[in-house]
């Protein structure tokens, strides 16, 4: 007969002081320069400091340059299929609330082929962190336009320059229904980028995380301005928002209030990306519905009768 064990969620894992070697994996093989080197850079430290144990934290990605992720990280990893990435991470923590989730997608990945599930993920709001990286172009396969490319882009579909306005993720995002975190940071922030990602994480519900990343191979000029120019960007502050202290923030010379608890105010605030680069907390709202607490862990069924049925099952097919 099939003995079918207690389920993992049973399971109290050991304490244990992790450090970072407990969480890096192979050498990452982005380009030099590339903004994702700072990222798993952020979120490694982000796992020790919050001693996520590797067995128990799952990267989920699609496909697409930031979809490498999983590869570096030494906890769990799914590499998916191209705009899948939401389904399957929204899959793992229906199944499995105990596990600690991160959603790894990029421009092309989540605003185009996966568009749809981004849609109803951030309606979903399941507990788990979701890191846009947006370079603005597709470069895996070698610069293509992306969703997000700005006017006038030439890539190798449009040598002549792009012709249609981008999408902005940020306001996009904060017009779905049911949202309930949505942040910004840039790649060569990396305090603010850190302080974003963990203040990401402690939100119980859906972290959506729009990271401005520099492709150095493909987008060399797109970011270089706003990278030498301090006027370039522009702060949200507010004692409910990312945390920087004095001195981190005195190195922005605009900075502006914002209370992330106003979803108008948000969206009038993101409008600001055709001025500057806006990075900080726009919205937070810890209240709304979760679909995971409706989950598979909580259907009404005990661990004995769910394990029950299935060794039934397997017992149809013993020998």
């Amino acid at each position: 007969m099939f003995d079918i064990k207690p389920d993992f969620c049973d399971i109290e894992m050991p304490d244990a002081g992790y450090s970072i070697e407990d969480y890096a994996s192979s050498q990452a093989r982005w380009c030099s320069g590339c903004g994702a080197h700072t990222i798993l850079n952020s979120v490694q430290r982000l796992c020790k400091e919050e001693q996520l144990p590797p067995e128990k934290t799952v990267f989920v990605s699609g496909i697409g340059c930031s979809s490498r992720f999983p590869h570096y990280m030494k906890t769990y990893g799914f590499h998916g299929l191209h705009g899948r990435a939401f389904p399957v991470a929204c899959g793992v923590k229906f199944r499995r609330p105990d596990l600690h989730v991160f959603v790894i997608t990029g421009d092309g990945d989540c605003c185009s082929i996966g568009a749809g599930h981004w849609v109803h993920a951030i309606r979903y709001n399941m507990n788990m962190v979701v890191l846009l990286f947006d370079n603005a172009i597709y470069g895996l396969t070698k610069k293509q336009t992306s969703p997000t490319s700005p006017i006038g882009t030439k890539s190798n579909t449009h040598p002549e320059g792009s012709v249609l306005p981008p999408i902005n993720p940020i306001q996009s995002t904060l017009g779905l229904p049911n949202v309930s975190f949505v942040a910004q940071s840039a790649d060569w922030k990396p305090a603010h980028l850190h302080a974003t990602i963990q203040k990401a994480y402690q939100h119980p519900g859906l972290s959506f995380v729009r990271i401005v990343q520099r492709c150095p191979v493909f987008m060399h000029d797109h970011y270089e301005p706003t990278v030498k120019d301090p006027d370039a960007i522009t702060v949200l502050d507010h004692e409910n928002g990312i945390h920087l202290d004095e001195k981190q923030l005195s190195k922005f010379r605009h900075v502006v209030q914002h209370d992330p608890s106003d979803l108008v105010k948000a969206r009038e605030v993101a409008e600001l990306v055709k001025e500057t680069v806006p990075i900080g907390l726009f919205y937070q709202n810890q209240a709304n519905l979760r679909y995971d607490d409706y989950g598979a862990h909580n259907l009404g069924v005990s661990n004995e009768e769910r394990l029950g049925a299935i060794n039934t099952l397997m017992n149809r097919y013993a020998v």
